[in-house]
């Protein structure tokens, strides 16, 4: 999952997409460069100004419909608001990624509605807004639980189970051991039985763990990224689509989930294996 930031604002790009053609020209090289689909955003989770409903829409809805009209490639739309998820699904996007893990009362029964698939994100509190120090018992035993009841409150509604993912939310007021801990512990998620979406990349408790700032965590994203993979995520979300497409499908190849493209490195010209 290739992430597009269509806000001035966001914690990795700084606006660099938030033009309507940066972003939809963003997404489509992603797809060239082997994402299996694009995440717009038009607000990002941390604290912030408040933007109204109309602006959101504003956003993600154009560049879903330039995706769309352009590419095959799936397009979900990052957002916790149900008024945004239904015009962005009516303007061609079949994922919504709700980061508020259906805060929204209204979301529910809006993805119920269409055909879209639903991620269900563990958070804290309403997005947006300043909050205490991160405080957890047992994070992971709590993220379990969450998701369980929000996975029961999607079913509820009328989703189908065949279409919700998960993600245990890293960093989403989370401190850097609780997200450490998720990522140790990822396969007490994946358990679940569900698709689970890793959204690791760039994130502060990579820089944190690592000593690098926002542009120099690559590599630490990647590692992350690949731990993850390793304890079950068949989602990952990711800025940097070229270095971690290579690293996915390396991985892929470890596991057993994919052939290497060709087999030449001492091997016979008449044997199969």
């Amino acid at each position: 999952m290739a992430v597009v930031n269509r806000t001035p604002d966001s914690f990795y790009d700084r606006g660099a997409t938030f033009a309507l053609d940066r972003a939809v020209d963003a997404a489509l090289h992603a797809e060239r460069l082997g994402a299996d689909w694009v995440d717009i955003g038009g607000v990002p989770f941390g604290r912030g100004p408040h933007v109204s409903t109309a602006e959101e829409i504003d956003r993600t809805v154009p560049v879903v419909a330039a995706i769309v009209a352009a590419s095959d490639v799936v397009v979900s739309v990052d957002t916790n608001n149900a008024r945004v998820a239904r015009a962005a699904i009516e303007a061609g996007a079949s994922v919504i990624n709700d980061t508020s893990g259906l805060g929204d009362p209204d979301m529910a029964s809006v993805i119920a509605a269409s055909h879209a698939h639903l991620v269900i994100t563990h958070s804290v509190g309403p997005p947006r807004a300043e909050k205490p120090a991160a405080h957890f018992g047992d994070v992971v035993r709590e993220v379990r639980r969450f998701l369980e009841e929000r996975v029961e409150r999607a079913e509820a509604a009328g989703i189908r189970r065949d279409r919700i993912i998960i993600d245990p939310g890293h960093d989403l007021d989370k401190n850097t051991l609780h997200s450490l801990e998720i990522t140790r512990r990822l396969g007490e998620l994946t358990s679940l039985g569900l698709p689970v979406l890793a959204a690791v990349s760039n994130k502060d408790f990579i820089g944190e763990s690592i000593g690098r700032e926002q542009g120099h965590r690559l590599a630490g994203s990647i590692a992350a990224m690949v731990a993850c993979i390793e304890r079950g995520a068949r989602i990952v979300r990711m800025h940097d689509v070229a270095a971690t497409v290579d690293a996915v499908r390396m991985v892929e190849n470890i596991l057993g989930l994919r052939h290497p493209v060709r087999l030449e490195h001492n091997m016979h010209p008449t044997s199969n294996v």
